[in-house]
């Protein structure tokens, strides 16, 4: 017979004692800032997986390593167009994008 350990808490239940439900004003901040991050780990990854540095990043799509680093380590807002150049030109992608509601 298997055992339940009911001192587990699920990661959804942890946010909501954390941060609040979703929706409030605390939970909607860190949503925001988890996807910032996500972006600028995903854009490191695909960088390094091209094995470019920051520096040849940004000089493929007009910018600055200073600019990629921020971006990467989630210091810097990046506008829509920056990230649509940094993809096509530096990475050679094309961005999709989706909401959900």
């Amino acid at each position: 017979m298997k055992k339940i350990n009911k001192n587990l808490t699920s990661f959804a239940d942890h946010l909501d004692k954390q941060y609040g439900k979703l929706r409030t004003p605390a939970r909607e901040k860190y949503e925001e800032e988890f996807e910032a991050f996500k972006l600028g780990a995903m854009l490191q990854d695909l960088r390094k997986e091209q094995g470019l540095t920051q520096e040849q990043l940004a000089d493929k799509c007009g910018t600055t390593k200073t600019y990629i680093s921020r971006i990467e380590n989630n210091a810097s807002d990046i506008r829509l167009s920056t990230l649509m150049r940094i993809i096509r030109e530096g990475l050679g992608g094309h961005l999709k994008l989706s909401v959900d509601i």
